[in-house]
């Protein structure tokens, strides 16, 4: 009973780490386009413009922040719950239930 509950712990958790597609969900063309699309031209153009302006120190790409309230809410449940369980197991085998 205690392993199954173990598992069950450790899939909860997993529940709660991202995934990390790495395949497109539209379909790959076979020509490549002989003039740039408007967005890669725009991109290209901020990117010009911000490579000239002085940065101070360095600086790594930004991605953005995410909420990781889920994660760590999700994580600090299933904790919660796989610590409930061993307590629980050990009371019983302690008063010989």
């Amino acid at each position: 009973m205690l392993t199954a509950t173990a598992a069950a712990s450790l899939l909860g958790a997993l529940w709660f780490v991202p995934s990390a597609n790495a395949t497109s969900d539209s379909p790959v063309r076979d020509a490549v386009s002989a003039s740039p699309s408007p967005q890669v031209t725009e991109q290209a153009r901020i990117a010009a413009t911000t490579a000239d302006a002085p940065v101070g120190g360095t600086r790594l790409a930004d991605t953005g922040s995410f909420d990781s309230t889920p994660y760590v809410l999700g994580g600090t449940f299933c904790l919660t719950l796989g610590a409930g369980f061993v307590v629980y197991s050990v009371r019983r085998e302690r008063l010989g239930f």
